[in-house]
Protein backbone atom coordinates (compact mmCIF):
# COMPACT_ATOMS: atom_id res chain seq x y z
CA UNK A 1 0.00 0.00 0.00
CA UNK A 2 1.35 3.44 -0.86
CA UNK A 3 2.53 5.67 1.98
CA UNK A 4 0.81 9.05 1.62
CA UNK A 5 2.06 10.52 4.89
CA UNK A 6 4.03 13.74 4.78
CA UNK A 7 3.54 17.44 4.57
CA UNK A 8 1.16 18.78 1.96
CA UNK A 9 2.40 20.88 -0.95
CA UNK A 10 0.66 23.58 -2.92
CA UNK A 11 1.50 21.71 -6.14
CA UNK A 12 1.30 17.93 -6.39
CA UNK A 13 2.49 15.32 -3.97
CA UNK A 14 4.93 12.46 -3.54
CA UNK A 15 4.16 9.01 -2.19
CA UNK A 16 6.06 5.85 -1.40
CA UNK A 17 5.14 2.71 -3.33
CA UNK A 18 5.24 -0.94 -2.20
CA UNK A 19 8.59 -1.18 -3.94
CA UNK A 20 9.88 1.42 -1.45
CA UNK A 21 10.53 3.84 -4.30
CA UNK A 22 8.94 7.28 -4.44
CA UNK A 23 6.44 8.50 -7.00
CA UNK A 24 5.56 12.05 -8.12
CA UNK A 25 1.90 13.01 -8.70
CA UNK A 26 0.44 16.30 -9.92
CA UNK A 27 -2.51 17.81 -11.76
CA UNK A 28 -2.18 18.09 -15.54
CA UNK A 29 -2.19 21.88 -16.18
CA UNK A 30 -4.20 21.37 -19.37
CA UNK A 31 -6.86 18.86 -18.29
CA UNK A 32 -6.80 19.04 -14.48
CA UNK A 33 -6.54 15.26 -14.32
CA UNK A 34 -4.17 13.66 -11.83
CA UNK A 35 -0.95 12.43 -13.43
CA UNK A 36 1.76 10.12 -12.11
CA UNK A 37 5.27 10.71 -13.40
CA UNK A 38 6.70 7.69 -15.21
CA UNK A 39 10.02 7.80 -13.39
CA UNK A 40 10.21 6.79 -9.72
CA UNK A 41 12.92 7.79 -7.25
CA UNK A 42 15.02 6.08 -4.61
CA UNK A 43 14.48 8.77 -1.97
CA UNK A 44 11.74 11.16 -0.98
CA UNK A 45 14.15 14.06 -1.44
CA UNK A 46 14.81 13.11 -5.07
CA UNK A 47 11.07 12.91 -5.71
CA UNK A 48 10.49 16.31 -4.08
CA UNK A 49 13.19 17.86 -6.29
CA UNK A 50 11.61 16.33 -9.41
CA UNK A 51 8.19 17.68 -8.42
CA UNK A 52 9.67 21.14 -7.83
CA UNK A 53 11.15 21.11 -11.35
CA UNK A 54 7.79 20.13 -12.84
CA UNK A 55 6.09 22.94 -10.90
CA UNK A 56 8.69 25.42 -12.19
CA UNK A 57 8.03 24.33 -15.79
CA UNK A 58 4.29 24.77 -15.32
CA UNK A 59 4.79 28.21 -13.77
CA UNK A 60 7.01 29.36 -16.67
CA UNK A 61 4.63 27.92 -19.25
CA UNK A 62 7.30 25.46 -20.40
CA UNK A 63 5.65 22.22 -19.29
CA UNK A 64 5.35 19.62 -22.05
CA UNK A 65 2.90 16.75 -21.97
CA UNK A 66 5.05 13.61 -21.49
CA UNK A 67 2.53 11.53 -23.43
CA UNK A 68 2.94 13.74 -26.48
CA UNK A 69 6.68 13.08 -26.46
CA UNK A 70 5.96 9.36 -26.77
CA UNK A 71 5.16 9.86 -30.47
CA UNK A 72 7.69 7.79 -32.41
CA UNK A 73 10.31 9.55 -34.49
CA UNK A 74 9.51 7.42 -37.55
CA UNK A 75 5.83 8.32 -37.53
CA UNK A 76 6.54 12.00 -36.96
CA UNK A 77 9.27 12.16 -39.63
CA UNK A 78 6.90 10.58 -42.16
CA UNK A 79 4.22 13.16 -41.38
CA UNK A 80 6.81 15.94 -41.43
CA UNK A 81 7.96 14.96 -44.92
CA UNK A 82 4.37 14.82 -46.14
CA UNK A 83 3.88 18.45 -45.07
CA UNK A 84 6.98 19.79 -46.85
CA UNK A 85 6.67 21.65 -50.14
CA UNK A 86 9.42 19.92 -52.09
CA UNK A 87 10.14 19.24 -55.75
CA UNK A 88 9.65 15.60 -56.74
CA UNK A 89 13.37 14.80 -56.88
CA UNK A 90 14.07 16.56 -53.57
CA UNK A 91 11.20 14.71 -51.92
CA UNK A 92 12.57 11.42 -53.20
CA UNK A 93 16.01 12.21 -51.81
CA UNK A 94 14.60 13.24 -48.42
CA UNK A 95 12.53 10.05 -48.25
CA UNK A 96 15.56 7.95 -49.14
CA UNK A 97 17.77 9.58 -46.50
CA UNK A 98 15.11 9.20 -43.80
CA UNK A 99 14.43 5.57 -44.72
CA UNK A 100 18.03 4.44 -45.11
CA UNK A 101 19.87 6.48 -42.50
CA UNK A 102 17.47 7.71 -39.81
CA UNK A 103 14.70 5.15 -39.34
CA UNK A 104 16.94 2.13 -38.65
CA UNK A 105 18.28 3.88 -35.53
CA UNK A 106 15.56 6.30 -34.45
CA UNK A 107 12.37 5.08 -36.13
CA UNK A 108 10.86 3.34 -33.09
CA UNK A 109 12.15 5.76 -30.48
CA UNK A 110 9.83 8.28 -28.81
CA UNK A 111 10.72 11.85 -29.77
CA UNK A 112 11.31 12.85 -26.16
CA UNK A 113 13.72 9.97 -25.55
CA UNK A 114 16.31 10.94 -28.18
CA UNK A 115 19.44 12.41 -26.60
CA UNK A 116 22.41 14.31 -27.96
CA UNK A 117 24.61 11.37 -26.97
CA UNK A 118 22.51 9.03 -29.09
CA UNK A 119 22.68 11.40 -32.04
CA UNK A 120 26.46 11.66 -31.66
CA UNK A 121 26.85 7.86 -31.51
CA UNK A 122 24.63 7.45 -34.58
CA UNK A 123 26.64 10.02 -36.53
CA UNK A 124 29.96 8.41 -35.61
CA UNK A 125 28.69 5.00 -36.72
CA UNK A 126 27.30 6.41 -39.99
CA UNK A 127 30.63 8.00 -40.88
CA UNK A 128 32.30 4.58 -40.79
CA UNK A 129 30.04 3.21 -43.53
CA UNK A 130 28.63 6.20 -45.44
CA UNK A 131 30.16 9.22 -47.16
CA UNK A 132 30.32 12.45 -45.16
CA UNK A 133 28.01 14.44 -47.50
CA UNK A 134 25.23 11.87 -46.97
CA UNK A 135 25.73 11.87 -43.19
CA UNK A 136 25.60 15.68 -43.14
CA UNK A 137 22.37 15.61 -45.17
CA UNK A 138 20.83 13.06 -42.80
CA UNK A 139 21.82 15.14 -39.78
CA UNK A 140 20.35 18.29 -41.34
CA UNK A 141 17.05 16.52 -42.04
CA UNK A 142 16.88 15.07 -38.53
CA UNK A 143 17.56 18.47 -37.00
CA UNK A 144 14.82 20.02 -39.17
CA UNK A 145 12.33 17.31 -38.14
CA UNK A 146 13.06 17.88 -34.45
CA UNK A 147 12.95 21.67 -34.81
CA UNK A 148 9.41 21.26 -36.11
CA UNK A 149 8.67 18.98 -33.15
CA UNK A 150 9.71 21.86 -30.88
CA UNK A 151 7.36 24.20 -32.75
CA UNK A 152 4.60 21.61 -32.27
CA UNK A 153 5.42 21.56 -28.53
CA UNK A 154 6.23 17.85 -28.64
CA UNK A 155 9.74 18.28 -27.23
CA UNK A 156 11.49 21.16 -25.49
CA UNK A 157 15.04 20.89 -26.82
CA UNK A 158 16.58 19.63 -30.02
CA UNK A 159 19.20 16.93 -29.34
CA UNK A 160 20.92 17.73 -32.66
CA UNK A 161 23.46 20.10 -31.12
CA UNK A 162 26.74 18.67 -32.40
CA UNK A 163 29.12 21.42 -33.45
CA UNK A 164 30.12 21.22 -37.12
CA UNK A 165 27.88 18.22 -37.87
CA UNK A 166 25.78 20.20 -40.36
CA UNK A 167 28.60 20.90 -42.79
CA UNK A 168 31.69 19.37 -44.34
CA UNK A 169 34.76 20.59 -46.17
CA UNK A 170 34.36 20.24 -49.92
CA UNK A 171 37.66 19.12 -51.46
CA UNK A 172 39.08 21.36 -54.16
CA UNK A 173 37.90 20.06 -57.50
CA UNK A 174 40.26 19.80 -60.49
CA UNK A 175 40.28 22.46 -63.19
CA UNK A 176 41.07 21.32 -66.72
CA UNK A 177 43.11 23.33 -69.17
CA UNK A 178 41.56 24.32 -72.50
CA UNK A 179 43.78 21.70 -74.16
CA UNK A 180 42.52 19.01 -71.78
CA UNK A 181 38.90 19.98 -72.44
CA UNK A 182 39.43 19.53 -76.16
CA UNK A 183 41.37 16.29 -75.65
CA UNK A 184 38.39 14.81 -73.82
CA UNK A 185 35.86 16.26 -76.29
CA UNK A 186 37.79 14.90 -79.28
CA UNK A 187 37.89 11.45 -77.67
CA UNK A 188 34.12 11.37 -77.09
CA UNK A 189 31.60 9.76 -79.41
CA UNK A 190 30.73 12.50 -81.97
CA UNK A 191 27.19 12.96 -80.58
CA UNK A 192 28.64 13.93 -77.19
CA UNK A 193 31.55 16.13 -78.30
CA UNK A 194 29.56 19.39 -78.13
CA UNK A 195 28.15 18.41 -74.72
CA UNK A 196 31.68 18.49 -73.29
CA UNK A 197 32.59 21.77 -74.99
CA UNK A 198 29.44 23.59 -73.87
CA UNK A 199 29.74 22.28 -70.32
CA UNK A 200 33.26 23.67 -70.13
CA UNK A 201 32.74 26.99 -71.91
CA UNK A 202 29.26 27.92 -70.66
CA UNK A 203 29.33 26.36 -67.19
CA UNK A 204 25.89 24.80 -67.67
CA UNK A 205 24.93 21.82 -65.54
CA UNK A 206 24.33 18.39 -67.06
CA UNK A 207 20.57 18.70 -66.45
CA UNK A 208 20.45 22.13 -68.10
CA UNK A 209 22.29 20.84 -71.17
CA UNK A 210 20.17 17.68 -71.39
CA UNK A 211 16.95 19.74 -71.41
CA UNK A 212 18.02 22.19 -74.17
CA UNK A 213 15.76 22.37 -77.24
CA UNK A 214 16.65 23.67 -80.69
CA UNK A 215 14.67 26.84 -80.00
CA UNK A 216 16.95 27.53 -77.02
CA UNK A 217 19.97 27.92 -79.32
CA UNK A 218 20.54 31.45 -80.65
CA UNK A 219 23.04 31.05 -83.49
CA UNK A 220 22.91 34.74 -84.42
CA UNK A 221 24.08 35.91 -80.99
CA UNK A 222 25.99 32.78 -80.02
CA UNK A 223 23.94 32.07 -76.91
CA UNK A 224 21.88 29.43 -75.14
CA UNK A 225 18.62 30.20 -73.35
CA UNK A 226 18.40 28.18 -70.13
CA UNK A 227 14.73 27.66 -69.24
CA UNK A 228 14.62 24.30 -67.44
CA UNK A 229 16.72 21.44 -66.12
CA UNK A 230 16.29 17.71 -66.62
CA UNK A 231 16.03 15.55 -63.49
CA UNK A 232 15.90 11.79 -63.07
CA UNK A 233 14.00 9.91 -60.38
CA UNK A 234 15.38 6.76 -58.77
CA UNK A 235 12.78 4.85 -60.81
CA UNK A 236 14.48 6.10 -63.98
CA UNK A 237 11.68 8.50 -64.90
CA UNK A 238 12.92 11.71 -66.54
CA UNK A 239 11.23 15.09 -66.24
CA UNK A 240 12.04 18.76 -66.78
CA UNK A 241 11.90 20.95 -63.70
CA UNK A 242 11.86 24.70 -63.36
CA UNK A 243 14.99 26.38 -61.98
CA UNK A 244 15.16 26.82 -58.20
CA UNK A 245 15.01 30.60 -58.57
CA UNK A 246 14.35 33.23 -61.21
CA UNK A 247 18.12 33.55 -61.62
CA UNK A 248 18.16 30.04 -63.09
CA UNK A 249 16.30 31.23 -66.21
CA UNK A 250 18.99 33.04 -68.14
CA UNK A 251 20.75 33.51 -71.47
CA UNK A 252 24.35 32.30 -71.53
CA UNK A 253 26.72 33.33 -74.31
CA UNK A 254 29.15 30.78 -75.71
CA UNK A 255 32.40 31.53 -77.56
CA UNK A 256 31.83 32.21 -81.25
CA UNK A 257 34.67 29.74 -81.85
CA UNK A 258 32.12 27.02 -81.02
CA UNK A 259 29.61 28.10 -83.69
CA UNK A 260 30.89 25.55 -86.26
CA UNK A 261 30.66 22.79 -83.63
CA UNK A 262 27.13 23.82 -82.70
CA UNK A 263 26.01 23.89 -86.35
CA UNK A 264 27.54 20.46 -87.08
CA UNK A 265 25.85 19.00 -84.02
CA UNK A 266 22.42 20.46 -84.80
CA UNK A 267 22.67 19.17 -88.37
CA UNK A 268 23.78 15.69 -87.37
CA UNK A 269 22.57 14.72 -83.93
CA UNK A 270 19.78 16.95 -82.55
CA UNK A 271 16.10 16.08 -82.50
CA UNK A 272 13.82 17.37 -85.25
CA UNK A 273 11.76 20.54 -85.00
CA UNK A 274 12.04 23.58 -82.77
CA UNK A 275 11.25 21.49 -79.70
CA UNK A 276 13.70 18.74 -80.61
CA UNK A 277 16.27 18.05 -77.90
CA UNK A 278 19.77 19.29 -78.71
CA UNK A 279 21.34 16.24 -77.05
CA UNK A 280 19.92 12.75 -77.46
CA UNK A 281 20.93 9.31 -76.24
CA UNK A 282 22.56 6.73 -78.53
CA UNK A 283 19.18 5.26 -79.55
CA UNK A 284 17.57 8.65 -80.19
CA UNK A 285 15.82 8.88 -76.84
CA UNK A 286 16.45 11.42 -74.10
CA UNK A 287 19.99 11.74 -72.85
CA UNK A 288 20.66 10.07 -69.51
CA UNK A 289 23.73 10.15 -67.33
CA UNK A 290 23.82 6.36 -67.51
CA UNK A 291 24.06 6.22 -71.33
CA UNK A 292 26.71 8.94 -71.31
CA UNK A 293 28.88 7.75 -68.41
CA UNK A 294 30.76 4.96 -70.19
CA UNK A 295 31.71 7.28 -73.07
CA UNK A 296 32.92 9.87 -70.56
CA UNK A 297 35.15 7.37 -68.74
CA UNK A 298 36.63 6.04 -71.99
CA UNK A 299 37.30 9.54 -73.33
CA UNK A 300 38.83 10.65 -70.04
CA UNK A 301 41.19 7.66 -70.17
CA UNK A 302 42.08 8.23 -73.84
CA UNK A 303 42.79 11.92 -73.15
CA UNK A 304 45.01 10.93 -70.19
CA UNK A 305 42.98 13.10 -67.83
CA UNK A 306 42.98 12.18 -64.13
CA UNK A 307 40.47 9.49 -63.17
CA UNK A 308 38.95 11.66 -60.44
CA UNK A 309 37.72 14.26 -62.96
CA UNK A 310 33.93 14.17 -63.12
CA UNK A 311 31.66 15.67 -65.76
CA UNK A 312 30.53 18.33 -63.27
CA UNK A 313 34.16 19.47 -63.05
CA UNK A 314 33.68 20.92 -66.54
CA UNK A 315 31.26 23.42 -64.99
CA UNK A 316 33.85 24.18 -62.33
CA UNK A 317 36.44 24.58 -65.08
CA UNK A 318 34.24 26.93 -67.10
CA UNK A 319 33.35 29.09 -64.12
CA UNK A 320 36.98 29.29 -63.07
CA UNK A 321 38.07 30.35 -66.56
CA UNK A 322 35.18 32.82 -66.80
CA UNK A 323 36.07 34.36 -63.44
CA UNK A 324 39.07 36.08 -64.96
CA UNK A 325 37.98 39.72 -65.21
CA UNK A 326 34.29 39.10 -64.41
CA UNK A 327 32.49 40.87 -61.59
CA UNK A 328 30.69 38.88 -58.91
CA UNK A 329 27.25 39.88 -60.24
CA UNK A 330 28.19 39.00 -63.83
CA UNK A 331 29.45 35.61 -62.73
CA UNK A 332 26.33 34.95 -60.65
CA UNK A 333 24.18 35.75 -63.69
CA UNK A 334 26.14 33.40 -65.91
CA UNK A 335 26.10 30.59 -63.36
CA UNK A 336 22.40 30.96 -62.63
CA UNK A 337 22.76 31.65 -58.90
CA UNK A 338 20.50 34.01 -56.95
CA UNK A 339 22.98 34.37 -54.07
CA UNK A 340 26.70 35.13 -54.22
CA UNK A 341 27.91 32.16 -52.18
CA UNK A 342 28.80 29.83 -55.07
CA UNK A 343 30.08 32.62 -57.29
CA UNK A 344 32.38 33.83 -54.54
CA UNK A 345 34.17 30.48 -54.64
CA UNK A 346 35.41 31.43 -58.12
CA UNK A 347 35.17 35.22 -57.74
CA UNK A 348 34.11 33.29 -59.97
CA UNK A 349 23.08 38.61 -69.35
CA UNK A 350 22.62 37.70 -73.44
CA UNK A 351 24.06 41.16 -72.52
CA UNK A 352 27.29 42.89 -73.42
CA UNK A 353 29.29 41.80 -70.38
CA UNK A 354 28.33 38.14 -70.73
CA UNK A 355 29.39 38.33 -74.37
CA UNK A 356 32.75 39.68 -73.19
CA UNK A 357 33.15 36.72 -70.85
CA UNK A 358 32.42 34.32 -73.73
CA UNK A 359 34.84 36.21 -75.97
CA UNK A 360 37.61 35.88 -73.40
CA UNK A 361 36.96 32.15 -73.32
CA UNK A 362 37.10 32.16 -77.10
CA UNK A 363 40.50 33.85 -76.97
CA UNK A 364 41.72 31.03 -74.72
CA UNK A 365 40.46 28.52 -77.27
CA UNK A 366 42.23 30.29 -80.14
CA UNK A 367 45.45 30.49 -78.16
CA UNK A 368 45.32 26.76 -77.48
CA UNK A 369 43.91 25.53 -80.78
CA UNK A 370 45.60 28.02 -83.06
CA UNK A 371 44.28 27.96 -86.60
CA UNK A 372 42.84 24.45 -86.38
CA UNK A 373 39.30 23.76 -87.47
CA UNK A 374 37.53 23.99 -84.13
Amino acid sequence: MANNQGRRRRFGSVRQLKSARWQVRYRDPNTGQLRSAEQTYATRTDAEVALTLIEADVTRGQWADPDVGKLRFGDYATAWLGDRKLAARSRERHESVIRLHLLPTFGERPLSSITTGQVRAWRTACLTRTGEPTVVKAYQIMRAVLNTAIDDELIRRNPCRIKGADRYDVPERPVLTVAEVYAVADAMAPRYRLLVLLAAFTGLRFGELASLRRRDVDMENGALMVRRSQAEMQTGALFDKAPKSDAGVRPVAFPTELLPDVKRHLDGFAGAGRDGHVFLGPQGGRLRRSNFRDDWIKARTTAKVAADVHFHDLRHTGNTLAASGASLRELMTRMGHSTPRAALIYQHMVNGRDREIADRLGAMIRKTRGGTDI
